[in-house]
């Protein structure tokens, strides 16, 4: 009688299902990557290599008297081994096909041969395992294992009759407490229970480690996807941040000499002395374009000259040239350069964050660059600095005209600019024409570092 069977009496294969390994696919679609040329070659070696041993040791058996001969020819028996065992050679390129004919070429040798050798079994189980661990249908691997249990099933139960029904001058003397049908029965489930329980398990625990290796494969991608988005994004930020600086020191500066120079053509001949002064202010405001550049460059090209920020210090603002303490001197410049401008500060200053701290700088200078472009030559400006415990305001009114936004003109880049210098502070900013004439921005920004960072992410 033949060693294969079926395992499954009194076992609830759904039951099992429930704790195996969870194999399902994790989309529709998804299918095992292919083992490649060497996974394939790799088959192929195990494939001979059982090959091999099946062969040699079809006829040790009888010759070792572990089994009595059978009545066919040898050269049959030596080709049903070969068949058993080389089609595991395609097991993972056809994981059904292949373990239906394993199956049906064992028990085909089973019924014709009467016997159950090793190198076979061992075919049968690992085609068994290899529709568990590679067949992407799990429906289709799911029943197509339960049609061979069921198969073997029917076998060992008609090979258990036959048994038992039969005469035999072979049969076990009974020397234990079960009968030698009984004990043969026993050793039939147990053997099969374990060997296809455990086929089965192995085999979904295969497709549930490819599922997760895959998972950690696809993770991998879409981090190094990320980190390129990252670098891109932190570049693209690096440019915006040097555009802002740029267009505030240079577009102050510029319309400080511009107006300067203006005054000094005017005055050139009536009032030389005007004319003097107003070139020394053309001078003095080239000069300290030049020294915010520098300084901002050198920060640029050498991050290390940045404090750290963990400490208080420092700033990732490229341009952590100026601050709040260099307001008078703004608004002196501003009267200097024509725009009667009056500085006031509410309110117990205190240690700003860094990035606050230049951002309130930077916007008081755009807005009182735009008051001298856009708001004429009788304007005024007030500078208003409000220090709140957990808050600064910055308010700077203009008693002028509001500029003026056709669909010709150009975009306001340096409004832009203070938007984002207010939203990477964590602030708001107001700004718009006023009821009784002219313009105001207003900009609040958090004194504390980790509110303006909550505030800024959220």
């Amino acid at each position: 009688m033949s060693g294969s069977g079926l395992t499954g009496a009194g076992v609830s294969w759904s039951a099992l299902d429930q704790i195996l390994p969870g194999a399902e696919p994790p989309y529709p679609g998804w299918r095992r990557p292919s083992p490649g040329p060497s996974g394939f070659r790799a088959d192929l070696i195990g494939a001979v290599a059982l090959t091999v041993g099946a062969v040699i040791t079809m006829p040790l058996y009888p010759w070792a008297g572990l089994m009595h001969p059978t009545s066919a020819p040898l050269w049959l028996e030596l080709l049903w081994s070969a068949a058993v065992t080389i089609p595991l050679a395609w097991r993972r390129r056809y994981p059904v096909i292949i373990a239906f004919a394993v199956s049906a070429l064992y028990m085909a040798g089973g019924i014709a041969f009467g016997v159950a050798l090793f190198f076979p079994m061992i075919a049968l189980f690992v085609a068994f395992y290899t529709v568990g661990a590679w067949e992407s249908d799990r429906q289709r691997a799911w029943w197509s294992r339960m049609i061979i249990i069921a198969a073997m099933f029917i076998w060992l139960v008609i090979s258990i009759f036959v048994y038992a029904t039969g005469h035999r001058n072979d049969e076990p003397s009974a020397t234990g407490p079960f009968s030698p049908l009984v004990s043969l029965v026993l050793i039939q489930l147990l053997t099969n229970v374990t060997f296809f329980a455990g086929s089965y398990y192995l085999g979904n625990l295969g497709f549930a480690q490819a599922i997760g290796q895959d998972a950690l494969e696809r993770r991998t991608v879409e981090l190094a996807q990320e980190r390129e988005r990252a670098a891109a994004q932190a570049v693209a930020l690096e440019r915006l941040q040097i555009a802002r600086e740029l267009h505030d020191v240079v577009a102050h500066h510029v319309s400080v000499m511009g107006v300067q120079a203006s005054a000094a053509r005017v005055a050139f001949d009536q009032n030389p002395e005007v004319a003097r002064r107003s070139l020394s202010h053309v001078e003095s405001s080239a000069r300290t374009a030049v020294d915010e550049l520098h300084r901002m460059l050198t920060t640029l090209r050498d991050p290390e000259t940045c404090d750290d920020d963990q400490e208080g210090r420092g700033t990732t603002d490229a341009g952590a040239t100026v601050g709040t303490r260099q307001l008078p001197a703004l608004v002196e410049q501003a009267n200097a350069a024509g725009l009667p401008t009056r500085l006031e500060i509410i309110g117990a200053p205190g240690t700003l964050p860094s990035v606050v701290d230049v951002n309130v700088y930077r916007i008081v200078q755009e807005a009182l660059t735009n008051v001298r472009k856009h708001a004429g030559s009788r304007a005024t400006a007030d500078v208003r600095l409000r220090y709140y415990p957990d808050e600064v305001e910055v308010e700077i009114s203009n008693s002028g005209a509001a500029p003026l936004r056709t669909p010709a003109s150009r975009s306001g880049l340096g409004q832009i600019g203070m938007r984002e210098r207010v939203a990477a502070s964590g602030g708001t900013i107001e700004l718009g024409a006023l009821a009784r004439g002219g313009y105001l921005v207003r900009a609040r920004m958090p004194r504390s570092k980790r509110t303006a960072m909550m505030s800024a992410e959220s």
